[in-house]
């Protein structure tokens, strides 16, 4: 790409980063094009890339939504929770926490047990049941996630104390594991008291994926990068989401048929220093 496309590029996406980490983001996108259908991100302005609202099926009233489901931010990195666990897998660093933490409140405003088998995930909905496998040793345990993080790159999972020791990681601190959703629990009513029971998930790993890249309220920003990821051979397409009575316009890039193969996309554009982008599912 020469400098002049760079140039346009750069206008297009009002980004603030240099026209030298958009040609070599670019290149990445190529590169990794014969991996199926991989998305792109962009940013919806100049000052901030987070403008719209979270991702769900089926979008309920913004009072509705549980605190636990709303996008937050850490470090000036906003995070998305998703709206399923359903086919969620990765691999990826576990680290643990314990007394410094014990008898605070979580996330979802449980009281922190160190010695009970919960954890803490970034994005995933609260009360997923996860099997995590330690890779090192080939131990197993099971989960529930009642709190977020962790936020420090590279780890997927922060286990209670408990957890640590029954994967046999608590000494060294760090392994190296492999996270899948089970199920999550639900209430129910019985005989006037509200009780919990485990649902399991269904496999919804295949089916039509999309990354959503940008979110604008002026429509001409999000036609001139449609059209700019369509010149570059991607399937994008523009959303209109009402939030609120403002109109906003999203940029999805098709990011193929896999669950997997979408989320392994989104963490590569992430680590590419765009940390905006989310997958969603249609």
């Amino acid at each position: 790409m020469n400098r002049s496309n760079n140039q346009r590029l750069a206008t297009a996406y009002h980004l603030h980063r240099s026209h030298r980490l958009l040609g070599a983001l670019l290149l990445l996108l190529l590169a990794l094009s014969a991996c199926g259908k991989p998305p792109i991100i962009s940013s919806p302005t100049g000052k901030s890339r987070v403008e719209a609202p979270p991702y769900s099926p089926a979008q309920p009233p913004a009072g509705r939504i549980p605190p636990t489901q709303r996008p937050y931010q850490i470090q000036g990195i906003t995070y998305y929770p998703i709206p399923s666990a359903h086919g969620y897998s990765e691999t990826g660093i576990a680290s643990w926490y314990g007394r410094k933490f014990h008898g605070r409140r979580t996330s979802n405003g449980e009281i922190y047990d160190m010695h009970a088998m919960t954890a803490a995930h970034k994005t995933l909905p609260m009360d997923t049941h996860l099997l995590v496998e330690n890779l090192e040793n080939g131990k197993e345990i099971t989960v529930r996630i009642n709190d977020r993080g962790p936020f420090v790159r590279g780890r997927i999972i922060d286990l209670s104390y408990r957890a640590a020791q029954e994967l046999g990681m608590a000494d060294q601190g760090l392994a190296q594991v492999r996270i899948t959703a089970l199920g999550a629990t639900e209430h129910y009513l019985e005989d006037g008291r509200v009780r919990q029971r485990f649902a399991a998930t269904p496999d919804f790993e295949h089916g039509e994926f999309y990354v959503q890249v940008g979110a604008f309220t002026v429509r001409e920003n999000a036609v001139r990068l449609r059209d700019q990821l369509q010149e570059w051979g991607r399937t994008a397409v523009i959303r209109e989401y009402d939030h609120g009575g403002r109109l906003f316009y999203r940029v999805q890039v098709a990011a193929g048929d896999t669950l997997s193969g979408a989320m392994r996309f989104e963490r590569v554009m992430i680590e590419a220093g765009f940390t905006d982008a989310f997958v969603v599912a249609h």
